[in-house]
């Protein structure tokens, strides 16, 4: 339950992180509870009509990457794009660590955000890679994964911020996971107003009898069936 007087961080905090990580763990993605009053979604939503707070649009059937629209958010963030990404990013750094060791990785990422984003922009990731997203009907994404260069965070989180089956009506959010030596398996997620899903950016460790392997995975968004679907995108990497 979200408490209107709670900081972003303490609701963030408040979240179940050890049922959350068992989660990512099992199944490469995990639902937050709720982060954000409705107020506060349409708050986020409608940032998008005002251009002055993003540096780029980006047309998905243009490039061949679905239907609908996303912005990138300039550095200058919204305090509570800004408040949510520095929340979530201390509680997801043990399980990007866990991941590494796992896979024999190095773990390049230091406790604190700033200092990691300004490893990505010595490296040439200078450019913001936090988005805000707007789908109509007949609008879909295809599956991808958020890579933007080699300065990499393994985990990204999506906050719904319309009313599933009020403001609209298909739109689940969708992974696709290459098995070791198996075929792919798939999932689904209706996503809450005002809940996250964590998940993973491009692979995780899949436990197999030669101990761990690698599993790549993509995600997307099935067709919106009717009404208007708005997402928030945290990335925890800046793009090149």
């Amino acid at each position: 339950m979200t408490h209107p007087t709670a900081g972003i961080d303490d609701r963030v905090a408040a979240g179940d992180w050890t049922a959350l990580t068992d989660e990512l763990n099992e199944h490469g993605s995990a639902l937050t509870d709720r982060l954000l009053t409705p107020g506060e979604c349409r708050a986020v939503s409608a940032l998008y009509d005002e251009p002055e707070h993003f540096r780029t649009t980006v047309d998905m059937a243009r490039y061949r990457f679905g239907s609908g629209q996303y912005r990138y958010f300039t550095h200058r963030l919204p305090d509570v794009v800004r408040e949510l990404r520095e929340a979530f990013y201390p509680r997801l750094l043990p399980v990007a660590r866990d991941w590494a060791r796992k896979l024999g990785r190095p773990a390049p990422w230091p406790d604190d955000l700033d200092e990691w984003l300004a490893m990505c922009h010595r490296a040439g990731q200078d450019k913001s890679a936090q988005i805000l997203l707007r789908y109509g009907k007949g609008d879909w994404n295809a599956l991808h994964r958020d890579v933007f260069g080699e300065m990499l965070f393994p985990l990204q989180v999506v906050i719904g911020l319309d009313a599933p089956g009020t403001d609209f009506t298909g739109g689940e959010f969708i992974m696709t996971e290459q098995r070791p030596r198996a075929q792919s398996r798939g999932s689904s997620t209706t996503l809450p107003q005002g809940h996250g899903l964590v998940f993973t950016t491009r692979d995780r460790p899949v436990a197999s009898k030669r101990g761990w392997s690698n599993g790549p995975m993509r995600h997307g968004v099935s067709a919106v069936r009717s009404g208007r679907r708005h997402t928030l995108g945290l990335v925890f990497h800046d793009a090149a």
